[in-house]
């Protein structure tokens, strides 16, 4: 096999996949256009009606005022321990690192479901209600681990030189840090915080255990489809979902590309 071929054939297997995996997105995402109320294809007529429709479902604008507030207080407080956690194991030794990294990720590497169950049985061991706060806290477990991965790359590549010259000309440790190293990690914080209110925004299964009355954006859509009502409505809340997370995303990998390179 020469090169052209099996460059095609990797490009074929490549598109095979995006589109395995992105075409019943895209197809959701034209059918919130559809004017019909019953989703049949082809589309016969395009309407923005249904975008009305569904900002009007005063429910539909409660759960997304949630889910904005949960993302946002999750990325605020995920920003401030995944910052300390990076900032505090950088120096230790490598075995150290290691381990305080693999407990640390543990939230984002074991699948959603178990991270709810064992929040949910912790708040349920200790009588603590299941309120916006123990939404909140929930978040922000796997939100600090993004935080936590950003930051500590970063401080990897930072050379100990900088702070040793800083500390020479006489300035504090904390002098140091704070005029130092915290402008050379704001590219890398803020490019987390973008992930991480993504992820926040959009996560469903960790709300499902931990949300009580609360009612975001995702669980609102699983209620629906569970129910089979509202479908058009769903459709525009999907379109929506994706593209406040896809901006935060894309805005975060740039972001991230460009501290790379320096």
């Amino acid at each position: 096999m020469n090169v052209s071929v099996r460059n095609l054939a990797l490009w074929g297997a490549a598109l095979a996949v995006l589109a395995f995996l992105l075409l019943p997105l895209l197809l959701v995402l034209m059918f919130a256009f559809d004017a019909s109320s019953v989703q049949v294809w082809p589309i016969h007529s395009l309407s923005l009606k249904w975008f009305a429709a569904t900002w009007a479902d005063e429910e539909v604008r409660h759960a997304f005022f949630i889910s904005l507030e949960v993302a946002g207080l999750a990325t605020a407080l995920a920003t401030v321990l995944g910052t300390l956690a990076a900032v505090g194991m950088n120096g230790l030794s490598s075995r150290v690192v290691q381990i305080g990294s693999f407990f640390l990720t543990l939230p984002i590497a074991l699948p959603g479901v178990i991270t709810g169950i064992a929040m949910n049985s912790f708040f349920t061991a200790f009588d603590i209600p299941f309120t916006l706060v123990t939404l909140v806290i929930a978040h922000t477990t796997f939100c600090t681990v993004i935080i936590f991965s950003n930051v500590m790359a970063r401080l990897r590549r930072l050379p100990p030189s900088l702070t040793e010259a800083a500390q020479d000309m006489g300035a504090t440790p904390l002098q140091g840090f704070i005029t130092i190293t915290m402008p050379l990690l704001s590219g890398a914080i803020a490019s987390g915080m973008l992930l991480a209110f993504a992820l926040s925004f959009d996560e469903v299964i960790v709300s499902t255990f931990t949300a009580g009355t609360q009612t975001t954006l995702p669980l609102w859509i699983f209620g629906a489809i569970r129910l089979g009502q509202h479908m058009p409505e769903v459709n525009v809340v999907v379109f929506v979902v994706v593209a406040v997370t896809l901006v935060p995303i894309i805005m975060g990998q740039k972001l991230a590309a460009s501290i790379s390179r320096e």
